[in-house]
C-alpha cells in the first residue's frame, strides 16, 4: 500500500474510521477518500455502485456500521441487522466489481458464542448460540465475514475480516441511551462529580453536547450522596482496546497481512466491570457510591480474545488501559468545558 494509493475509509467520522484517517495522515498517505452520510448513503446500492465506479479506490477500510450497547441492540434489533447487512453487501460487492486490491472488514467480538471457551479463538466462530441481547448485530457481522470468505474463494479477492474487542477513544459515543459501557461510565462518573460540586451549569452544557441525561440518572445524581448506577452485577469480564491501537493494527494488517483468514484484534487482557468502574471513578475523581443494578442484564459472562494470530504477524498494542482512559477523559472534558 504505497503512499499515493487511493484509500476509501467507509465510516470516517466514527470511532474507528476517524482513528484510521488520523493514523494514515500521520503516516503520510495523501489520497484518502471519505464521504459523509449526506454525500453518500451506504445503504443505497445505486449510490454506492456509482461512487465506486467513479472513484475506483484501491484499498477499502469498511468501518461504517450501526453500533450501540446492550440497551440499543436489545431495543432496535431490526435497525441493527438491516442497516449493517445493507452497508456490508453494498461495499463488499462493489469493491469486487471495481477490482479493489484489498479490503479490511471490521466485525465485532460479539460474533462469538455467548458461552464461548476463553480466550476466544477465531475457529470458535459458529460453535454455539449467540448472546440474545445483540444477536441481530452479531448475525449481520457474521454474514459480513462469510461474504468476505465467499468472494475470496470464488473471485480470488483479498478481503480480510478482523474482529476487534471492545473499543474506546477519541470521538466515542457518550449518549447514555446508546453508548457502550466504557464511554457511558466515563460520562456517568463525570456527571456525578459535577453533581457533588453542584456545578449545574456544567451539567447543562454537557447535556447539550453529549445528549439527554435520562431521568433515572438525573434522579441518582440528585441524591444527598450522588450515585452512579450501572447495569448488571459487575462480575462479567471485558477486554478493552484503545481505538488508536485498533487503527494502527488495521493499517499494519493492510500493509503486511497476505492471508485472508479471520484475525482477532485485542490486548489479550481483561478485567471485571466492577474493576473497570473503580478505575474510571478514580481517574474521573468520583468518590460517591457505585451501585450495580442486578435486575438488568449482564450480557456475555466473559469476552476475551485470543490474539495469538495477530501477535504472530508482529503487531502488539502500545496504549495501557489506564493511560487510554485518562487520555479519553481529557478529550471528553475539553469538549464540555
Amino acid at each position: 500500500m504505497n503512499h499515493s494509493a487511493k484509500i476509501f475509509i467507509a465510516g470516517h467520522r466514527g470511532l474507528v474510521g476517524s482513528a484510521i484517517v488520523r493514523n494514515l495522515q500521520k503516516a503520510g498517505y495523501d489520497h484518502i477518500i471519505t464521504r459523509t452520510r449526506a454525500e453518500l448513503d451506504l445503504t443505497d446500492q445505486h449510490a454506492v455502485s456509482s461512487f465506486f465506479a467513479a472513484e475506483k479506490p484501491e484499498y477499502v477500510f469498511l468501518a461504517a456500521a450501526k453500533v450501540g450497547g446492550i440497551h440499543a441492540n436489545n431495543t432496535y434489533p431490526a435497525d441493527f441487522i438491516y442497516q449493517n447487512l445493507t452497508i456490508q453487501n453494498n461495499i463488499i460487492h462493489h469493491s469486487y466489481v471495481q477490482g479493489v486490491k484489498k479490503l479490511l472488514f471490521l466485525g465485532s467480538s460479539c460474533i462469538y458464542p455467548k458461552l464461548c471457551p476463553q480466550p476466544m479463538k477465531e475457529e470458535h466462530l459458529l460453535t454455539g448460540p449467540l448472546e440474545p441481547t445483540n444477536s441481530a448485530y452479531a448475525v449481520a457481522k457474521i454474514a459480513g465475514i462469510e461474504m468476505c470468505r465467499s468472494y475470496n474463494r470464488q473471485h480470488g479477492t483479498k478481503f480480510i475480516p478482523v474482529m476487534p474487542t471492545n473499543l474506546y477513544g477519541t470521538n466515542d459515543n457518550f449518549d447514555l441511551e446508546n453508548s457502550h459501557v466504557l464511554p457511558a461510565m466515563i460520562r456517568k462518573f463525570h456527571l456525578a462529580r459535577l453533581a457533588v460540586a453542584a456545578d449545574f451549569a456544567a451539567i447543562g452544557r454537557d447535556e447539550k453536547l453529549f445528549g439527554t441525561i435520562p431521568a433515572d440518572i438525573k434522579s441518582a445524581l440528585s441524591q444527598p450522596v450522588p450515585q452512579v448506577i450501572l447495569w448488571g452485577s459487575g462480575t462479567p469480564k471485558r477486554e478493552f482496546l484503545h481505538v488508536d491501537d485498533m487503527a494502527d493494527a488495521c493499517i499494519y494488517l493492510m500493509q503486511h497481512y497476505n492471508h485472508t483468514d479471520l484475525v482477532n484484534i485485542g490486548t489479550g487482557q481483561d478485567l471485571t466491570i466492577k474493576e473497570l468502574a473503580e478505575l474510571v471513578a478514580r481517574i474521573v475523581g468520583f468518590t460517591g457510591e457505585i451501585v450495580f443494578d442486578s435486575s438488568k442484564p449482564d450480557g456475555t459472562p466473559r469476552k476475551l480474545l485470543d490474539v495469538s494470530r495477530l501477535r504472530q504477524t508482529g503487531w502488539s498494542p502500545s496504549i495501557s488501559l489506564e493511560q487510554g482512559i485518562r487520555d479519553v477523559y481529557q478529550w471528553y472534558i475539553s469538549r464540555s468545558a
